[in-house]
């Protein structure tokens, strides 16, 4: 996966900012607390893939968790299962930057159809809180079955990463800190703004899929919430 270096993309930027205001990142790793419970580190970027200049004590490694629903098209489902996302994020000459580890998903089972949603990074992520968003994220749902994938193909699903699902998600619930050692902070997220494009490397079940799951749709029709909780850990 790619681990390209971005421009300040922290979903959590804010929850770091409270975690430094109460004090809570040891500044040694030696100090710090046990990773909380459930919460890979894992997939943190390496030291060695973080940019030239970054100095290790202004940098962490943030593990989200994110459960919540998903409206797209003909889709109504629940996320039971918690999408996983990795990355690092820090400073460089003052200026905030982020490398993206990784994202894991358990599939989305489509009521009524065989038919799952996996979803997947879509190669872009600017997570930089402001007054008026959270952040932004691109996604991709890659489709199977409850069989297997919908044919011998990984790249068949709904939009891709030339034409992914841009969200651009707001607040619902602030932030919160949920632990101070280990830090550990949750806030509430949505977008349902965003339009859904058909979908793509899928050959000739590409039709069908489209009529299935009742897409492209427009913008103001689809809805994605999102109950976050991140775990975050110092890098020195």
């Amino acid at each position: 996966m790619n681990r390209a270096v971005r421009r300040l993309t922290s979903a959590a930027v804010g929850a770091l900012l409270v975690g430094l205001a109460l004090g809570a990142a040891p500044a040694h790793g030696a100090e710090q607390a046990a990773d909380p419970p459930g919460f890979d580190f894992s997939a943190c970027p390496t030291v060695d893939e973080l940019p030239p200049g970054a100095v290790l004590g202004a940098w962490r490694c943030e593990v989200m968790h994110a459960t919540g629903h998903l409206r797209i098209g003909a889709v109504d489902e629940a996320l039971t299962e918690p999408m996983k996302i990795t990355f690092a994020e820090g400073r460089v000459d003052g200026e905030f930057r982020q490398v993206f580890g990784e994202m894991s998903a358990a599939p989305i089972r489509v009521t009524g159809t065989p038919l799952t949603l996996t979803p997947r990074y879509g190669g872009y992520s600017d997570f930089l809180s402001d007054d008026t968003r959270r952040g932004e994220f691109d996604i991709r749902f890659a489709i199977g079955t409850v069989h297997g994938p919908a044919r011998p193909s990984s790249g068949c699903s709904v939009g891709s990463d030339k034409d992914p699902v841009h969200l651009v998600l707001k607040d619902t619930d602030p932030t919160r800190v949920i632990s101070k050692d280990p830090l550990v902070v949750a806030f509430g997220a949505q977008d349902v703004e965003f339009a859904a494009p058909g979908t793509s490397g899928c050959g000739p079940l590409r039709r069908a899929l489209d009529r299935t799951l009742a897409l492209p749709s427009a913008a103001g029709t689809n809805a994605f919430d999102l109950d976050v909780t991140v775990a975050i850990r110092p890098y020195a």
